[in-house]
């Protein structure tokens, strides 16, 4: 019986679709049911001098990142405990959430693609986080 799940979410057209998967989950365990959405750290991409101020742009990804998170809790009818948002490793900010937060179940969403197959982002949770992970696919048009 789970008693916190934990969805990644993208804040892509798909994550409604991972959100009400899980949110039929934590309906039949009565469980708590948390959103996370891991942000890129730009200035980890580049290295070299940028005429941009990477902090005001952080800024506003963030605001933007959060008032998606609080939409896309509201499309749902099932209360969400946290509206988690980080940066960096996604692999060590979810496991850390998982700890932090007590999840025993983590849902998150895989393109079923090209590029998926390659570079994907899943597999790299699979092998870091250590509790039940269900992967819902989504399939690219």
């Amino acid at each position: 019986m789970y008693k916190h799940i934990l969805v990644a979410v993208d804040l892509s057209e798909e994550s409604p679709i991972l959100l009400k998967k899980a949110v039929g989950i934590a309906k039949r365990h009565d469980a708590k049911l948390s959103i996370i959405h891991v942000d890129v750290n730009f200035s980890d991409l580049y290295t070299g001098l940028i005429d941009v101020n990477m902090s005001s742009m952080q800024d506003r990804i963030s605001t933007e990142t959060q008032k998606a998170l609080l939409d896309l809790a509201e499309s749902v009818d099932y209360p969400i405990s946290e509206k988690l948002s980080g940066s960096g490793d996604l692999g060590q900010v979810l496991s850390d959430a998982i700890e932090q937060y007590d999840v025993d179940l983590l849902v998150t969403g895989h393109h079923q693609d090209f590029w998926s197959k390659l570079m994907s982002s899943t597999r790299q949770v699979m092998n870091t986080i250590k509790i039940d992970l269900l992967v819902v696919p989504l399939r690219d048009e």
